[in-house]
């Protein structure tokens, strides 16, 4: 009976050792909710910036630009306030994942973190380049719902080398994209709520349920 219990813990071992070297497990919940806070800030400073600056002329349920000049300001503002809300997320990424890796003595640079950032970063890729022909086009209705569905595709993809609850997350920015699209006028709003409110609450979750220990 003894030897019966000593191998199944030996097997349990074995199966934490495997899932540990074959998924990245040094992402902190606290990034999450930093670049949640750091998008609500983003999608405030762009309905300030833009609250009255659009004429939303709808087409098949497509908005577009006014003219020429609006566009300009559009892609300039919505360039740097992006980059800005990019970089924050990024740096809260790199420090919040740094300081839990050195904590729980985890090697954050592997073979698993770079498969994990290949499958996060080819859905993304698509969906921006798809949302830049989008923006080429002067259509931008339909934006904030193709940013959520890609970003949702991402968060899946890359769900499969870190934590499984990533795939809810993931689950839940492509319902709100769907969702999105019948709302075509408020995906700032949406936006901010998959962008923001949803990073603030799964980070949280989280944080509280691999950080906390």
């Amino acid at each position: 009976m003894e030897n019966k219990q000593y191998y199944l813990n030996s097997i349990d071992e074995i199966k934490t050792m495997m899932e540990k070297s074959s998924r990245f497990l040094s992402l902190s919940g606290l990034s999450g909710v930093f670049a949640g806070i750091f998008a609500i800030f983003g999608a405030v400073a762009a309905y300030i910036y833009f609250g009255k600056t659009f004429y939303y002329g709808q087409t098949r349920e497509i908005l577009y630009f006014a003219n020429s000049e609006i566009r300009n300001k559009f892609l300039l503002f919505i360039f740097l306030d992006a980059a800005t809300v990019l970089i924050l997320a990024l740096i809260s990424a790199f420090y919040f994942t740094w300081r839990k890796a050195k904590k729980k003595n985890i090697q954050v640079w592997n073979f698993t973190t770079k498969r994990m950032l290949i499958n996060l970063f080819i859905p993304l890729f698509a969906g921006g380049f798809f949302g830049l022909i989008l923006l080429w086009h002067g259509i931008v209705g339909i934006l904030p719902s193709v940013t959520l569905i890609f970003y949702g595709l991402a968060l899946i993809n890359a769900s499969h080398y870190t934590f499984s609850d990533i795939r809810f997350l993931g689950i839940s920015e492509i319902i709100l994209g769907l969702i999105t699209a019948f709302f075509i006028g408020y995906g700032l709003f949406f936006w901010m709520v998959g962008f923001g409110v949803l990073h603030i609450l799964y980070g949280a979750i989280m944080f509280f349920k691999y950080d906390k220990n």
